[in-house]
């Protein structure tokens, strides 16, 4: 079994999560602030009131946004690596699997795959959404790969997760960490649970962390005859929290 690794070549770059949240919460957060210190200066009502009511709430308003905005960015930057090799350290890869990263971005799950394995492919699939992360491209993907040192293990295909390029039962192990709730609407995110049931062999494992909708996965999985499906709890690494679901097939 390959061992697990947090390490990345310094030019290996996974990507900014939801740019726009992180710009806004960024940009408010400074409005905030200017405008406590500037409030006094501005109104014409008495200073001591304008100063007790109006600049402590704007300026904790804006230590919050930009403190937000920090932590999406710590979250992107290294959190979200930690809860990666978290997350593959519960299914003790041989090597030998073919895993499928579902929504896989610049190849954070996928990549992390692949370093484990050795005989086996790493295969991610994605629609290279811009606003779900900065700069996103599937040539993005294999540049981290080149850079990793795994692009001989991976592969990285265009394709919308509700119908995935792959067939019936050929992937021992599908991931995939916030991308689901990117879907639109609750039977097309259900879909996409059906689809990642359909490409699993036998005994195939599923891992997804995500954002929100979890309970909404697990009930569709356990509609599609998965076994083992479980929750675990709140994942501390992601920001804002996440939950891990786990199953078999």
């Amino acid at each position: 079994m390959a061992e697990s690794t947090t390490a990345i070549p310094a030019h290996a770059d996974y990507g900014l999560d939801a740019p726009g949240v992180v710009r806004t919460l960024a940009i408010l957060g400074i409005l905030c602030v200017v405008g406590a210190f500037l409030w006094p200066r501005l109104s014409f009502t008495s200073p001591t009131i304008q100063h007790i009511a109006v600049h402590p709430t704007l300026l904790w308003m804006g230590c919050g946004f930009l403190a937000g905005s920090g932590l999406m960015i710590a979250s992107s930057r290294w959190g979200k690596l930690r809860a990666r090799d978290n997350l593959l350290d519960r299914f003790q890869l041989t090597g030998s699997e073919t895993v499928l990263d579902v929504g896989c971005g610049h190849g954070l799950l996928l990549i992390g795959a692949a370093k484990r394995l050795t005989t086996g492919k790493a295969i991610g699939v994605d629609l290279w959404s811009q606003v779900d992360q900065k700069d996103n491209s599937s040539a993005a993907a294999m540049a981290n790969a080149q850079e990793e040192g795994v692009a001989d293990r991976v592969d990285v295909r265009d394709g919308d997760m509700r119908a995935l390029p792959l067939d019936d039962s050929s992937v021992d192990l599908v991931l995939s960490c916030l991308a689901i709730h990117n879907v639109s609407g609750s039977e097309e995110r259900r879909k996409a649970i059906r689809e990642i049931v359909r490409v699993l062999k036998p005994g195939g494992r599923v891992g997804i962390i995500d954002i929100s909708n979890v309970g909404e996965y697990a009930d569709e999985l356990r509609k599609a005859g998965m076994t083992s499906v479980s929750t675990h709890g709140i994942t501390p690494w992601i920001y804002p929290p996440t939950r891990v679901l786990t199953a078999i097939k």
